[in-house]
């Protein structure tokens, strides 16, 4: 069911735990151990062209939201976390390298997603989280988030994209 893949580069990030089970469960781990989570997608392809289907099934509900997002290239959009709310994260066009830090034990994780890597990323309370478009073109982000937005009190807290001292936002030459 799961692969390690909390590799540390620059010191400090890890990759998100990669698991190969349904949403739900990998939803339930997340909640569990406080760390983001990434399910790999499958592509159904043909001559007609391409899908990424039923990737939220089981963890929907009425009081959830379901948002797209396009970023363009260059861009980074960080650092911001919820209480209450937990996100969960498909890129559907373009990449981004997704961030998340836990504040509390000053971890750092960081993962390309995107067309050529596929996959739903669940990010529960309270890590802080963030992306930066990889690439010259813009990413369309699909985030299903448990709560939906409530303009009188939001569920939301934000700090700068630089206030993770040494976050690798920039691509790695390796």
């Amino acid at each position: 069911m799961e692969k390690s893949s909390a590799i540390e580069s620059r010191g400090h990030t890890l990759s998100p735990r990669t698991v190969d089970a349904p949403v739900v469960e990998a939803f339930a781990l997340a909640l569990e151990a406080g760390e983001p989570v990434f399910v790999p997608s499958s592509v159904f392809a043909d001559d007609r062209g391409w899908s990424i289907m039923n990737q939220f099934r089981g963890v929907m509900s009425a009081e959830g939201q379901i948002n797209f997002s396009m970023q363009y290239p260059g861009t980074i959009k960080a650092w911001h976390r919820h209480t209450k709310q937990t996100d969960f994260w498909l890129c559907l066009t373009g990449h981004i390298k997704l961030g998340v830090h836990c504040g509390s034990t000053q971890r750092s994780w960081a993962m390309v997603i995107g067309e050529k890597r596929p996959g739903v990323v669940i990010i529960p309370p309270p890590l802080w989280h963030g992306a930066a478009t990889v690439g010259p073109s813009p990413a369309g982000l699909l985030y299903y988030v448990t709560h939906g937005y409530d303009a009188a009190a939001p569920d939301e807290e934000r700090m700068p994209y630089d206030a993770v001292e040494g976050f690798p936002w920039e691509p790695v030459n390796r």
